[in-house]
């Protein structure tokens, strides 16, 4: 999957943020396997720009007007890869992202070279989190799998390529490790997310009563 990716040239990039000067920063870390084709500066505008340029991926603050990136991410990630990038590292923002849809949440911390290499992989449809949040996913599909009813929860192979992708390794280093092709590992990433979106609304509600979360 990678390598159609790269054999197509750089990665054709929407940019969505309420901060124009954040924008221009960004763009010049990019680099060149990047080109920024559309930029918006809300949610309503963002999700326009993409339905317009059709670009390889989305990058999109958490907090804008219109419903800020997850509003972006429920209107396009069926289409595109939609990653975040925020200053939040409240659990509850990073679930909801990713039960809209996304496949990265970063920080704004992040380094440019970090940057460009997960948004990289985001590009080839590869999820991606900040180190420091990870583990909050797989906390996370640890609990829905001792809740869910049988057959409805993580499975034991999915919870080793989480914790892999959780550290960081890509789809074919993981798939060498478990001795299993990279399709294979795309495949149960996948099956992990659709688990998380589909019990989304009901998971959340009760995943902020166990947190003490209002």
């Amino acid at each position: 999957m990678g390598e159609g990716r790269q054999s197509l040239g750089p990665v054709r990039i929407v940019v969505a943020d309420d901060h124009a000067i954040w924008r221009t920063g960004l763009k010049e870390d990019l680099g060149d396997n990047f080109l920024v084709v559309g930029e918006a500066s809300d949610a309503t505008e963002a999700i326009d720009v993409v339905k317009r340029t059709k670009p390889n991926l989305v990058l999109t603050d958490l907090h804008m007007p219109g419903g800020g990136g997850v509003a972006v991410a429920k209107a396009v990630a069926g289409d595109v890869p939609v990653v975040m990038l925020t200053v939040s590292e409240a659990e509850r923002d990073l679930l909801e992202a990713v039960a809209a849809g996304a496949v990265g949440y970063l920080l704004k911390s992040i380094d440019a070279d970090e940057l460009r290499r997960q948004l990289w992989r985001a590009a080839q449809g590869e999820p991606v989190f900040s180190a420091s949040l990870a583990a909050l996913v797989l906390t996370e599909f640890r609990r829905l799998r001792k809740q869910a009813p049988d057959g409805e929860g993580i499975s034991d192979r999915e919870r080793e390529v989480l914790q892999l992708v959780a550290r960081g390794h890509t789809y074919g280093e993981i798939g060498e490790e478990l001795h299993i092709s990279a399709k294979t590992v795309e495949n149960h990433v996948r099956n992990i997310l659709k688990k998380l979106r589909l019990n989304r609304k009901n998971e959340l509600i009760r995943y902020a009563i166990d947190h003490g979360i209002e």
